[in-house]
């Protein structure tokens, strides 16, 4: 193994874990700032990122698939309308801001708010350090304080070379993994959603016939995953598998949405545990397990014209949760338990998609034993200030912010791009706050 120590003349003022929006919007909002750089008031800045280049959710960038959230609630413009770094800003120098505003819709593409995203990130590239993932993260003590923080990075292609780079502050924004149901493996015949695009395209380009794929979940991400696979696979069967009666449609409607207001944030955040935990139950519909109701209406009107021309080829087996899952070496059989009567139903399939969502990853997994040093609340959850900072032990003087993994302190927004302008503005005044109380402490 060998070891890259930075010097002591290249100590991290903020160090960001993750390249994604949120610390994409943050890094924009240090940049514009005036914060980044290496001379005089300025702050060392630099960002860690496992991919090779930046990438969001590349598996489901679904050809005709739309945002969810308004362009509006892009990386900048809720937190500085004039900014330069803005979508409308992206799709002038594309050419295509007039073709925008002429389809009258407030969410564009997603395979274009990804290239926005793209565009975005190589105006900070300077900032970044792709194909670095974060291995290790361990505290530096001096003088029985905790002043910084060592961060331990490998390439993903070549584990046997780390890099060491101290910071006085991490920013974690490292998003979300696969949510899969207890004791589920994936294969080459089961897969999570978030490889749904690549794994399709290896099917089609190898000529690999496919009978039957079943899709498991009842959210946007399971009704896109089927609506997908019932046009790439045209002999298909496509069987999409729900404990739900029917798909859920989604809350957008103008007060409800209401959650998603920088406001909220500070509603939440000063709420009882209680009715945090009511605020959150009743705005569920609004992001969690629903779908969008044209793509509602559009798979429904496919089974109803399917039923009349005699070849039902898109099945929605409600009412039923899958039992056991048994993978051979080029299919899976799938066994289906339809609720009301407990009878059974084996599927012999060629493919299994687990559209089950996402979940925050823990904060022991990104920083080991520096999760030792944070606080906890009766619950055992992260103890967070509403400036995004974790609270920690007195003897540790560096600090750790999170983006996302703040839901119960924050709320529905926390893993969302509906605020991550503001929150990239709360937390680069937080930073820029705290530097003269950090310069005078270290």
């Amino acid at each position: 193994m060998t070891t890259l120590q930075c010097g002591p003349d290249s100590v991290y003022d903020v160090l960001g874990i993750g390249f994604g929006p949120a610390n994409l919007a943050l890094a924009i909002a240090l940049h514009e700032h005036g914060a980044t750089g290496h001379e005089g008031d300025t702050l060392r800045v630099g960002f860690l990122e496992r991919q090779p280049r930046f990438g969001w959710h590349r598996g489901m960038l679904i050809d005709d698939a739309t945002m969810q959230v308004s362009f509006l609630k892009d990386l900048v413009t809720m937190r500085d309308p004039t900014s330069d770094f803005s979508f409308l800003c992206y799709l002038r120098e594309q050419g295509r801001l007039v073709d925008f505003l002429n389809q009258k819709t407030l969410f564009p593409l997603r395979v274009e708010f990804h290239d926005y995203f793209e565009w975005a990130a190589a105006r900070v590239a300077p900032l970044v350090q792709y194909s670095s993932e974060v291995v290790a993260v361990r505290p530096v003590v001096e003088d029985g304080e905790v002043r910084f923080f060592d961060v331990v990075s490998q390439d993903p292609a070549t584990p046997g070379v780390t890099t060491v780079r101290r910071a006085r502050t991490l920013c974690v924004a490292t998003g979300l993994e696969p949510r899969l149901p207890a004791g589920a493996t994936l294969s080459a015949q089961v897969w999570h959603n978030s490889e749904l695009l690549p794994r399709v395209d290896e099917l089609v380009r190898s000529g690999t016939p496919v009978r039957r794929a079943v899709v498991l979940g009842a959210g946007q991400s399971a009704a896109e995953a089927v609506d997908y696979l019932h046009r790439r696979l045209p002999d298909a069967e496509i069987c999409s598998v729900f404990a739900k009666y029917g798909y859920t449609p989604a809350d957008d409607s103008p007060f409800a949405n209401r959650i998603f207001d920088p406001e909220a944030v500070d509603v939440f955040y000063g709420a009882p545990a209680e009715v945090k935990q009511s605020l959150f139950d009743y705005h569920r519909s609004t992001n969690y397990s629903v779908v969008d109701m044209e793509l509602i209406e559009s798979l429904s009107r496919t089974m109803y014209q399917e039923r009349v021309r005699g070849r039902q080829r898109l099945r929605m087996l409600n009412v039923s949760r899958i039992r056991e899952v048994e993978a051979g070496a080029h299919d899976v059989r799938v066994t289906v338990e339809f609720l009301p009567t407990g009878e059974r139903e084996v599927l012999a399939s060629d493919v299994l998609v687990y559209a089950t969502g996402y979940r925050p990853q823990s904060i022991g997994d990104n920083l080991g034993e520096i999760a030792k040093l944070c606080l906890r609340d009766d619950e055992d959850a992260l103890r967070v200030g509403r400036d995004h900072r974790v609270e920690t032990t007195p003897n540790v003087t560096a600090d750790v912010y999170l983006q996302g993994g703040t839901e119960h302190t924050h709320g529905l927004t926390s893993t969302l791009l509906s605020t991550a302008a503001v929150r990239a503005g709360e937390i680069c005044a937080s930073l820029l706050a705290r530097r003269p109380e950090r310069s005078t402490a270290g």
